[in-house]
């Protein structure tokens, strides 16, 4: 069994579709699973060392560079063509990919699957807030569904085993506090999903006795002011650690405290405790038990395939908000409860 399976991007909806990988070999042991993705992402693709063969999409190159991949692949499967090719993605690019590897793809479908993107169903959610969706829809499971006749198991997660080369442990370790800690993961693509800065700064001074780690990119300058509200015990890593020490950091920590973000699916499919505070978006819930969700129930929920848009409410974003420290405290103390039981 040859798969090849097609997600370029965005750096959660590939973690999450990372999930299909042990489906697959628990299945088929002996199966070969290549990858084709953005080269920004592929960093985190390596942690797993199960994959065989990352092909890899540089976007400057644009869609030249597309069809230069693709006969690339084309060329690397004549002798052992693919098996299985697993489109995760659904747009053009993939399209084009699925085209020149299998011309008659779309009259002969064996052996090639498609993840949908559910537009009407979309559409009905957004515009006429019909929500035929499973409740909740959980992202990881989706990416597994289209497989169903492969004989995979889909309706539970199995964990993904990544592997962490010794120069970013002894980095990370270098960089991390000696001390037991909470990783933060306060930012997010869109701002609507994010929770406010000074309920994680409210946070930090619920829990006197804790150390906390901020994780981020470059661009988050707003987590210095989370810093801010115990220097001591705050210490902020945003902009100095690549996706995979970022990863492996999430590892190092008690547990995660997300909102929908690639960070929180990280420690979903590695097993890692965390909390996931879940707003406006629709697609963002976690699968597997390792991870607590907290959300305030209202009609308007959710408004937003990934943060973009307007909220409706009186009150902006009302669902993050209403989410309050006291909260978000509690949960971290019973979750830190049940570890050291």
């Amino acid at each position: 069994m040859k798969i090849l399976i097609i997600r370029f991007s965005s750096m959660g909806d590939i973690v999450q579709a990372m999930a299909v990988i042990s489906a697959i070999l628990h299945r088929y042991p002996g199966a070969t699973i290549d990858w084709v993705s953005k080269q920004e992402f592929c960093g985190l693709l390596e942690l797993d060392k199960r994959i065989n063969q990352i092909w890899q999409l540089d976007r400057k190159q644009g869609f030249p560079g597309l069809l230069r991949l693709a006969f690339q692949i084309k060329k690397g499967q004549q002798e052992s063509p693919y098996d299985v090719i697993y489109d995760a993605h659904q747009n053009m690019r993939s399209l084009v990919l699925k085209w020149i590897l299998r011309p008659f793809w779309f009259a002969f479908p064996r052996g090639v699957y498609t993840r949908s993107k559910e537009r009407v169903r979309r559409m009905c959610l957004f515009f006429l807030r019909l929500n035929f969706f499973p409740k909740p829809f959980r992202g990881m499971l989706s990416y597994l569904r289209p497989l169903r006749s492969l004989g995979l198991p889909v309706d539970h997660i199995l964990k993904g085993q990544w592997n962490f080369p010794q120069s970013t442990r002894d980095r990370v370790q270098s960089l991390l506090p000696k001390t037991n800690h909470i990783a933060l993961a306060p930012s997010a693509a869109w701002a609507m999903k994010r929770w406010p800065v000074e309920h994680w700064r409210n946070l930090v001074g619920l829990l006197p006795n804790q150390h906390f780690v901020l994780l981020g990119g470059p661009q988050d300058n707003f987590l210095a002011n989370i810093t801010q509200a115990a220097p001591e015990r705050v210490l902020n890593l945003a902009g100095k650690l690549s996706l995979a020490e970022s990863a492996y950091a999430i590892t190092c920590s008690e547990l995660l405290v997300s909102a929908d973000t690639g960070m929180i699916h990280m420690a979903d499919l590695l097993g890692h405790p965390g909390i996931s505070l879940m707003g406006p978006t629709a697609f963002g819930f976690c699968s597997g038990s390792s991870i607590k969700t907290l959300e305030v129930a209202f009609p308007c929920r959710p408004c937003t395939k990934d943060g973009r848009g307007k909220c409706r409410r009186k009150i902006y974003q009302e669902c993050m908000t209403a989410i309050t420290p006291e909260v978000l405290a509690l949960a971290i103390r019973e979750m830190k409860d049940q570890k050291n039981v």
